[in-house]
């Protein structure tokens, strides 16, 4: 499974940011969970949001919870993060993810086998 990532910049805090991710590959099947970890500088990578195969399943970590909004389409094999009232603690580098999920299972970087490449949301003043 092959994932592309756009839609990383710079922004201002309090500004919105829509991250978007293609999946593609012959190993890709839209029952695959879609997701979203990040990196921020000097830190562990972490969980930001999933979603199940049909959209019922949506996760969200506390740190994002109530401010991104995670979407997909398997009609275009996409998934989206829209970001809202950005800080500068949102400032990483986000990797698309796809996975299985389940249960208390989607949280971890072991739930994912696939990764892209990474993009770069950067919010400063």
């Amino acid at each position: 499974v092959q994932l592309q990532a756009s839609g990383g910049g710079v922004v201002q805090p309090g500004d919105s940011l829509r991250l978007s991710c293609v999946a593609s590959g012959p190993n890709w099947h839209e029952s695959y969970a879609l997701g979203w970890f990040r990196q921020a500088s000097g830190k562990e990578r972490e969980f930001v949001s999933a979603i199940s195969w049909s959209g019922r399943r949506i996760y969200y970590s506390d740190s994002v919870k109530g401010r991104f909004t995670i979407s997909r389409d398997n009609a275009k094999n996409t998934v989206d993060l829209q970001m809202n009232s950005l800080n500068t603690e949102d400032t990483a580098v986000y990797y698309c993810v796809v996975g299985v999920i389940g249960g208390s299972y989607y949280s971890s970087i072991t739930d994912y086998h696939y990764w892209g490449q990474g993009t770069l949301v950067t919010v400063s003043s």
